[in-house]
């Protein structure tokens, strides 16, 4: 109770001291910007639908699609082997590894998570160019040590009772791992792993504003030549994007309680 009191009071004084230190006194708007809005949400009607640039918006659509895919696969391929370890259900207590070697995996998954991807994509473009593995990687580390912290935090939760019989029979940790944890916690790991899907393909347009084709990239061309009319366009295949890969996560799970 003690540590809830004093969390709630460092926020209180976290939100206060925020405010004290906004210059309230400057306007919301600026000069022309209330002008420059109603120009913008006027394009609306209607947007660009001319064929010639439907086609950059398909092309612009799949290459960020390309780079949610490719990034979430990656990053699926590093959260779940790392998730497992710094969930300890590999390593058997009496060891006397599990929790020095828990500790330092989910150091490393918190290490991966703490930078932005757009900061990883700028320290990635620098290093190694506008290419296509820059984007992918930007994408990869960061919901890599995501991924990873909840698939940990997920096997951590699944009931023991069943556990404790596998262990019972004699099955190692490795099979228990398998036949057990993974059984019960997949339908979760799958569903956490669509909404992260969701929010990589966000990512992948917001990648696209450093330079790596996309949706974003796009917009911001339209968006310098104040053709607003296109922005409207790609904001619709984005919206588009989202919806289709919700009803897709909504229908899997949905197959697999089923």
């Amino acid at each position: 109770m003690e540590n809830r009191r004093l969390l709630t009071l460092g926020l209180l004084a976290a939100l206060v001291w925020s405010l004290t230190n906004i210059d309230w006194g400057s306007p919301i708007i600026h000069t022309g910007g209330g002008a420059s809005a109603l120009r913008f949400f006027l394009a609306l009607f209607p947007p660009d639908l001319t064929p010639e640039f439907l086609g950059i918006a398909l092309r612009a659509t799949w290459y960020t699609v390309a780079y949610a895919v490719a990034g979430i696969t990656l990053a699926v391929a590093i959260g779940l082997p790392l998730g497992v370890i710094a969930s300890g259900t590999v390593l058997r207590e009496s060891s006397g590894w599990q929790r020095p070697v828990m500790i330092g995996t989910r150091a490393v998954l918190a290490g991966l998570r703490s930078v932005h991807e757009l900061v990883w994509a700028v320290l990635l473009v620098a290093g190694m160019g506008l290419s296509p593995m820059a984007g992918v990687l930007a994408l990869a580390l960061p919901y890599g040590g995501i991924l990873g912290r909840i698939y940990a935090e997920l096997l951590q939760d699944v009931p023991q009772p069943p556990l404790r019989a596998l262990r019972a029979s004699g099955a190692s940790p490795l099979r228990t791992l398998l036949y057990g944890s993974f059984q019960m916690a997949l339908p979760d790991m799958i569903s956490y792993t669509f909404y992260r899907f969701e929010c990589g393909i966000r990512s992948a347009a917001i990648l696209s504003f450093v330079g790596i084709q996309g949706l974003g990239y796009q917009i911001q061309l339209s968006m310098h030549d104040l053709l607003f009319s296109q922005v409207w366009t790609l904001l619709a295949f984005l919206v588009g994007l989202i919806v289709a890969v919700d009803a897709w996560s909504t229908h899997v799970r949905r197959s697999m309680v089923s």
